[in-house]
């Protein structure tokens, strides 16, 4: 039995089976790298006109391929995994980490281990079964490619406590973004609602129908041919920003799901700057920041001089 089922129609021919694969959009939005991809055709999970497919093949113009993933893991596969982590803050009830871009927060299609929950297990492995036995100690997650802060409970009593704040959105969750193009008006509010695109059923869109999305975004600062963003989430629906911001007109730099690839990094500029809330023990507010790394100051740098043009 397979987790997930995808099938694509080859419009073009010419490619390696799994280039073309990894510049799906779907697979890309779901974690399934070229590496990943290659590995479920070398296990037979991925075949072109029913037969099973080879990584180094080349697709054919009509082909139809279909790449089958094994479901996650069960719980008991939860496995504690040496991963190093940016500890920003810890006590006995949390930790606030600085997720890198490329860790994906937990278990998925395209990522069976190797996550931030593999990571945590390993830092506190009494973190086990808090608010889930796939999850433990998740209270929101930050797609795989966008870095920043994420708060981890350590009990049952923070978890629920800070689901809760988040439910009521009491929280502060302040992000920085690259995005392609002078962003106009300099200020703003996006509200519109954000549901599954029903021509791609891996991605996000403004979606009548879709659920209330709101993103509060204000220029930091113009560059030659970008806009360096600092944007408050409302509300927080899967890719928000990202959809958002290319619905705008305004793609995020490096997002080859909403806008398109960039030469200059391999991951979307987006990162989790600040975040706040109240400390579940305490009830003080509890705030935290987290710098670019030092790929993402890189790449601003170039952009700010002009010599990324």
């Amino acid at each position: 039995m397979y987790g997930e089922r995808y099938e694509f129609v080859a419009a073009d021919g010419g490619a390696r089976l799994d280039a073309w694969l990894a510049g799906q959009p779907q697979l890309a939005a779901d974690g399934l790298s070229r590496s990943r991809l290659q590995a479920l055709a070398a296990d037979g999970n991925v075949t072109v006109n029913g037969d099973p497919a080879r990584p180094s093949q080349r697709i054919r113009h009509g082909d139809v391929v279909i790449v089958s993933v094994p479901p996650a893991r069960s719980p008991a596969d939860l496995i504690p995994q040496d991963i190093p982590l940016s500890i920003i803050y810890e006590d006995s009830h949390l930790v606030v980490v600085d997720k890198p871009a490329g860790l994906p927060v937990h278990l998925g299609p395209g990522h069976p281990d190797g996550t931030l929950v593999n990571a945590l297990l390993a830092h506190c492995p009494d973190i086990r079964g808090i608010g889930g036995e796939l999850r433990p100690g998740i209270v929101h997650r930050l797609d795989r490619d966008t870095s920043g802060l994420l708060v981890v409970s350590k009990s049952q009593a923070a978890h629920q406590n800070l689901t809760e704040q988040m439910q009521r959105r009491t929280t502060l969750k302040e992000y920085l973004a690259v995005a392609v193009g002078l962003v106009t008006p300099e200020s703003g509010t996006v509200d519109a609602p954000i549901g599954r695109d029903p021509r791609h059923r891996q991605r996000m869109a403004v979606s009548v129908g879709g659920r209330d999305a709101r993103t509060h975004y204000e220029t930091v600062e113009e560059l030659p041919s970008h806009t360096l963003l600092r944007l408050r989430l409302e509300t927080g629906r899967t890719h928000q920003i990202r959809v958002h911001l290319a619905w705008l007109g305004y793609p995020i730099l490096g997002d080859e799901v909403y806008g398109k690839a960039s030469g200059l990094l391999r991951r979307q500029f987006l990162h989790a700057a600040r975040l706040g809330f109240q400390h579940p023990a305490s009830g003080e507010w509890s705030e935290h920041q987290a710098e670019l790394s030092e790929e993402l100051q890189s790449v601003l740098q170039q952009l700010q001089s002009g010599s990324a043009l």
